[in-house]
């Protein structure tokens, strides 16, 4: 049976991260590409703020091309409508058949990609769509995937610091405040996704957390590509802590008991060099 051609509309984050996992799980989808609006000011994905080399280490890392889509900052919607118009068909000239969002619940959202795909004649899917926001959210971290906050809005989610740069894990999940989508679907937050199943490398994107900063009403992480490529333990995945000093920086393991001092990654008896 012949699979559909569908490109992902890829954020960096977790949903989309999802998404992509989910799709060949059905049988009948093949994901060819992934779709990313980048401010081509900034050299960043659009309100994740997730640097430009990232978001293409992502993509190598899925084993699938990235298609840019530049715009301008600020954007109007009709500077939007019309980068992404041109993407779309770019995506009919080459045989796409549908394009994939990792969209949950909000039905304005939906309602504007099927009205906005219709003329084109490609097909809007939503792998995620409907599914419980709290069990989703368990189901993503137990199947595997990493992700960390790079945004959060603090009108909505406060103290927006406590809270941006932080993993995406259980211990966040029971730190959200009562009101709060488990998933950020309300953009309460925006994360990255740097490692999952949905990854053909198995040491996905590791990054560490640089500066936190506000801007236009928001908080966000600067996230930043490791400093050595292989000094993320591929076995427990356990986030390094850096000792910089005048000459280097020092990559060191944090699971030892404290009764120990760190002690080098690469003196873990768990760490496997990437080759």
């Amino acid at each position: 049976m012949a699979r559909t051609r569908a490109i992902l509309s890829w954020s960096s984050g977790k949903d989309s991260a999802w998404a992509l996992h989910l799709l060949p799980q059905r049988g009948d989808v093949e994901v060819v590409a992934l779709l990313t609006t980048v401010n081509r000011v900034h050299e960043r994905v659009a309100m994740h703020a997730v640097r430009a080399d990232l978001l293409r280490a992502q993509a190598r890392a899925a084993g699938l091309p990235l298609w840019e889509v530049p715009i301008p900052s600020p954007c109007s919607n009709a500077e939007y409508e019309a980068a992404m118009g041109e993407a779309m068909a770019r995506a009919k000239r080459e045989g796409i058949e549908a394009v994939a969002f990792g969209d949950l619940f909000l039905e304005d959202i939906r309602r504007y990609r099927e009205e906005r795909l219709r003329p084109v004649g490609l097909e809007p899917l939503f792998p995620l769509w409907g599914l419980p926001t709290p069990q989703l959210a368990s189901d993503m971290i137990a199947g595997g995937l990493r992700a960390r906050l790079t945004c959060v809005d603090p009108k909505q989610l406060a103290p927006a610091r406590d809270y941006v740069g932080r993993d995406f894990d259980a211990q966040l999940l029971a730190d959200l405040p009562e009101g709060v989508d488990p998933c950020g679907e309300r953009g309460e937050f925006h994360s990255f996704a740097y490692a999952g199943p949905m990854f053909r490398d198995p040491a996905g994107v590791p990054v560490r957390t640089g500066a936190v900063v506000e801007r236009d009403g928001f908080v966000f992480a600067d996230l930043l590509p490791l400093p050595f490529s292989e000094s993320l333990c591929h076995r427990c995945a356990a986030p390094p802590r850096y000792v910089p000093t005048a000459t280097s920086t020092f990559v060191l393991c944090p699971l030892p008991p404290r009764k120990y001092p760190p002690q080098p990654v690469r003196a873990c008896p768990l760490f496997k060099r990437r080759v």
